[in-house]
Order: structure tokens, then sequence, then C-alpha cells
């Protein structure tokens, strides 16, 4: 059984920063597609950061460009995502996410399978 449990989430004010941890257990993650969205309340989910499943590729939504980082750790089997320079913008749930064997990385949830819980960020001004 494939589970994501993320952590990490919480309440900063504006210009902080947050690393988001996404734990993956019945899933290997080399070699997978993985990546990271969010919805606000009243907004649809978006993409912000995917992580390849070369294992060095990544994109980013234009509006966290710069400011977060995905990466993943093989042998923890676990993604992150460091997000600096916060804004009252990026406040949302965030969720981890988990694709097929796919080299490129690709922000449109309907390529990923597997989904966590989510974590709250809340950022103030």
């Amino acid at each position: 059984q494939v589970q994501l449990v993320e952590s990490g989430g919480g309440s900063v004010q504006a210009g902080g920063s947050l690393r988001l941890s996404c734990v993956i257990s019945g899933y290997a993650i080399s070699n997978y597609l993985m990546g990271w969205f969010r919805q606000a309340p009243g907004k649809e989910r978006e993409g912000v950061a995917a992580s390849g499943g070369d294992g060095s590729s990544t994109t980013y939504a234009s509006s966290v460009q710069g400011r977060f980082t995905i990466s993943r750790d093989t042998a923890k089997n676990t993604l992150y995502l460091q997000m600096n320079s916060l804004k009252p913008e990026d406040t949302a749930m965030y969720y981890c996410a988990a694709g097929p064997r796919w080299k490129g990385p690709r922000l449109l949830s309907d390529y990923y399978n597997y989904w966590g819980q989510g974590t709250q960020v809340t950022v103030s001004s």
C-alpha cells in the first residue's frame, strides 16, 4: 500500500522560510515523477514544483520560481520542498504527489497517481 505523509507546515511571517517533507512508503521514489501541489480556499489545485524521475530535472510554477526548491533523498524515500521568502499568497494546503516512471518533471496533476493528506502553510503579512 502506497502512503505519502507530509509534514513541516506551519504559520510564518512574510519573508520567512519553511521546509516541507513527504515520506513515501510502499513506493520507491527513484526514477519516479514526484511533485508538490497546493490548494488555497476557493481556488483550484495548482502544481508548485516537480522533480523528474531522472533525479535531476525540476520545474516550478512561475509564482514560486527562485523561492522554492524541490529535492529528493532516495535513501530516505523522502521528498522535500524548501520554501524561502514566503508571501501571504503562498498560504494554502500543500500536497505531495507521486507519479509513474517519468524522466521529465510535470506540473499537471493528471500525471500523478498517489497523493498525501496535505500540510497547511499559512503566511501572515
